[in-house]
């Protein structure tokens, strides 16, 4: 066992050495490798990471939200759908909520309003979001004002800047009262936004979303799986997007794997004709070649990989951040909470460093079964 472990030091020291004799293509292939499993590793770890904030924060949403549609559009729903919705069996409770958008045109952003089901804020206050009070410059006791459903502008006094912490979801959010929210909308007392439900059996959702349908056919119910499929499905998209941006350098890597596989340098050719003439056997050039393989494709992943976890867990994604998250004005400002799926981490390990390393043998198979005169000439 002693003398197998010596064979191999022996072997590692000369690959380290010829692989320094060669640092300039090494070094080129070892920069375009490295930023291939970099770029590889912060998307799916980027990804993989909000879509973990998304399922605990929907983790506690309602588990059915019903609207109203008509001709295909949205529509404030009544507010008596809420006591017959409540005679289904299985139902727990019926909440009206409401809640919609406002864009800003001097600032070009969209905000979140909504009425807060605890502690809503007294008519004429307003709770805000880290982001707006970044943005307009606006903190607890100042006045501002929107523009409401006839143009005609509302003031509020900012009561509080919603937790830093929770920015990823209240970035864009201003809590109001029921009161200010109907005046600012323009909604009627009688009608609400959409109305929530707590179902007792969650084997049970598609059966009360399906009864809900038939008491109000212009109903339409929506699953909390539902949601958490369409976020699988978003950051999915937004993933592929970036690879697809970024394909010319992982064409940039193809080219280099392959010149690795389709054949050696006349140097490397001749390195293996000395090392055969010297006594090496053709185990131990593959050997060499391997470990070879090894060393590249392993530093090019370790770099990769921790540059990537660095990028994505201490910088907020800087460099994909616009495409990851969405094109919006008011970007929240969030650090994730470190998180790695070791199965993401086994697929791009399986997916960079085994095939670099393939390709690396087999053409020094090749050279090493040929006569050594043959090979130096």
């Amino acid at each position: 066992m002693a003398n197998v472990i010596e064979h191999h030091r022996h072997i590692i020291d000369f690959t380290l050495s010829s692989l320094l004799r060669r640092k300039g293509k090494n070094g080129a292939l070892l920069l375009v490798y490295a930023v291939i499993v970099f770029i590889l590793a912060s998307v799916l770890f980027f990804s993989h990471a909000l879509r973990r904030e998304a399922n605990l924060a929907l983790s506690e949403s309602p588990e059915i939200i019903v609207q109203r549609t008509m001709a295909g559009r949205y529509q404030t729903v009544p507010i008596f759908w809420s006591d017959r919705i409540r005679t289904i069996n299985g139902v727990i409770s019926v909440r009206p909520r409401l809640w919609g958008y406002q864009y800003d045109s001097v600032f070009q952003a969209n905000y979140t309003l909504t009425v807060p089901a605890e502690h809503p804020p007294e008519p004429g206050s307003i709770d805000i979001g880290s982001g707006i009070s970044r943005m307009r410059g606006a903190y607890p006791g100042d006045i501002i004002s929107f523009a409401g459903h006839d143009g005609l502008p509302r003031s509020f006094t900012i009561r509080n800047v919603i937790d830093h912490e929770s920015e990823l979801l209240t970035s864009d959010l201003i809590l109001l009262s029921d009161k200010d929210y109907r005046d600012f909308s323009g909604i009627p007392a009688d009608q609400a936004t959409d109305l929530t439900l707590r179902v007792r059996n969650p084997r049970e959702y598609s059966t009360i979303a399906e009864k809900i349908t038939r008491m109000f056919p212009e109903a339409r119910p929506i699953l909390r799986t539902e949601i958490l499929r369409t976020y699988d499905a978003l950051f999915g998209w937004r993933s592929g997007l970036i690879i697809v941006i970024f394909s010319a350098a992982i064409f940039a890597f193809a080219v280099f794997a392959w010149d690795k596989a389709t054949g050696l340098s006349a140097e490397e050719r001749r390195e293996i004709g000395i090392l055969k003439a010297v006594g090496w056997e053709t185990s131990d050039i593959l050997l060499m070649k391997f470990w070879e393989g090894i060393v590249l494709s392993l530093t090019a992943f370790l770099v990769g990989t921790i540059l990537a976890y660095a990028h994505v867990f201490y910088t907020s994604v800087a460099l994909f951040a616009p495409v990851l998250k969405g094109w919006s004005t008011l970007y929240p400002v969030f650090r994730l909470t470190p998180f790695i799926d070791l199965g993401q981490v086994a697929t791009l390990f399986f997916l960079t460093v085994v095939p670099y390393t393939v390709t690396t043998i087999i053409p020094s198979w090749r050279a090493a079964t040929i006569d050594p005169d043959a090979v130096m000439r």
